[in-house]
């Protein structure tokens, strides 16, 4: 047996011929469960290492940066962002710089996974039709990458944190790491039924750049929730507010702004005020949590069906691609 090499094509010859069981051709056409699935890509984690560390050499192959430009994604947001609200809009959130780019590390985890994971299948052609493996290794590859990602641009967050000497909510991070584990379950969700459904109808990594540009309107990132939880209420009365709960992304954002952005407790004179409208709406931990656990359950539901589609659609992957 040839020892392992860091290219994705000998890591899945390595790891083929050492399983038992029924051949390749036969476990497709069984169609394997949900669960099943999940169980065979623990067994090719070590594959999924060695596709993640592909992604990342690919995308910055040639580039004299390389990981820099993780990091002046954000900072060209920041400036672009902080221009048009904080100086000419001129709005009212103070340290916007800060507020912005906790809701923009949520959004980059996800839709940089979601994005990646979509277009997966049908950019690694050659290997989908050369060799077998569980094709939504490819997927999670790219989330994975996404994750490698999100940690550096956090460094940006943390410098600015940093100099303007604000300091994150201690007792909120536990809120903020589930809101990471809903974040990763729902763009997985996501990304594996889209990568196969985009292998039949390219259109759909086109038809989500546009659909992701408006959620991330949606998503409370430039726009403070306060504002859009206010206008809710004003249209829809009491109930107006859970709208917005529809938007499983913008849980996740308020929870970051919560934890990261920290604003100050309300004073007296602001909380007497009928016309004053908070940054983030004072509610307790156990609504973040409560949120976030509803979007937890409906991203894992979303999974197993995602997982079943996939199913069903990969047996003329090759073919298609």
């Amino acid at each position: 047996m040839q020892p392992a090499s860091d290219t994705p094509t000998r890591s899945v010859d390595r790891l083929v011929p050492e399983r038992a069981g029924p051949s390749p051709a036969t476990e497709v056409s069984k169609r394997p469960t949900p669960f099943q699935r999940i169980a065979n890509l623990w067994r090719y984690r070590e594959l999924i290492g060695n596709l993640t560390r592909k992604e990342l050499k690919v995308k910055y192959k040639n580039s004299v940066l390389g990981f820099v430009w993780s990091l002046l994604n954000p900072l060209m947001y920041l400036v672009v962002f902080s221009l048009v609200f904080d100086i000419i809009a001129q709005v009212s959130v103070p340290y916007f710089g800060i507020f912005f780019l906790a809701g923009l590390l949520a959004w980059n985890l996800f839709s940089t996974g979601l994005s990646g994971g979509t277009s997966a299948i049908v950019a690694n052609a050659q290997l989908v039709t050369k060799v077998w493996f569980p094709r939504e290794a490819l997927v999670l590859a790219s989330i994975f990458a996404a994750i490698v990602h999100f940690v550096l641009q956090s460094l940006v967050l943390i410098g600015a944190m940093l100099v303007f000497r604000r300091m994150p909510d201690i007792t909120y991070v536990p809120v903020m790491l589930l809101a990471v584990v809903v974040t990763l379950l729902l763009c997985t969700a996501l990304a594996i039924a889209l990568s196969a459904v985009n292998v039949y109808l390219r259109d759909t990594e086109h038809l989500l750049e546009v659909a992701l540009l408006a959620w991330f309107w949606m998503s409370a990132i430039a726009i403070n929730y306060g504002t859009i939880a206010h206008e809710l209420v004003a249209r829809y009365g009491a109930n107006g507010e859970r709208l917005a709960a529809l938007n499983p992304m913008l849980t996740v954002v308020v929870a970051f702004q919560r934890t990261l952005y920290n604003p100050a407790p309300l004073t007296p004179a602001q909380r007497a005020d009928p016309n004053f409208i908070p940054i983030l709406p004072e509610h307790p931990m156990g609504w973040y949590l409560t949120h976030l656990a509803w979007t937890g359950v409906v991203a894992l539901v979303l999974l197993y069906g995602a997982l079943w589609l996939f199913s069903r659609l990969e047996d003329n992957f090759a073919q298609e691609i």
